[in-house]
């Protein structure tokens, strides 16, 4: 039986290029394949994780928490949320929320990009 093998969620964004530099230096991605020139789409990479930005057109950007209160754009699972937080901090990430202990058993934070995207990770509690 096929199997799916990664995903990866895909944020409009105004500008490719810098929202690819923040994910790559407040954020943590490693890689980032920028496509066009001036880049329009990108692929950023975090060893088997990746996140792929667009070009929007015009301003018609509407982040999910605008629409749903407490809704990401992406979300996520890491194994130790505490400390992705304190790096993401350290590295300039401008912090949502959290950390925090949700009542679904997840220790949890977020960030905000560039264009208000909520980005949330979480840990599973055992």
């Amino acid at each position: 039986m096929p199997k799916i093998t990664a995903s990866a969620p895909v944020l409009l964004v105004r500008n490719v290029a810098a929202s690819a530099k923040y994910f790559q230096e407040h954020v943590g991605f490693q890689r980032a394949n920028l496509i066009g020139e001036p880049p329009t789409f990108c692929i950023l990479e975090w060893g088997d994780f990746y996140l792929m930005l667009a070009q929007a057109d015009g301003d018609k950007i509407v982040p999910f928490w605008k629409i749903q209160d407490k809704t990401p754009n992406a979300y996520f699972w890491v194994d130790d949320a505490d400390a992705l937080y304190a790096e993401m901090k350290a590295k300039g990430a401008k912090m949502d929320y959290g950390p925090c202990t949700q009542p679904y058993g997840i220790r949890e934070f977020g960030i905000q990009d560039p264009d208000e995207h909520d980005i949330s990770f979480g840990q599973v509690l055992r």
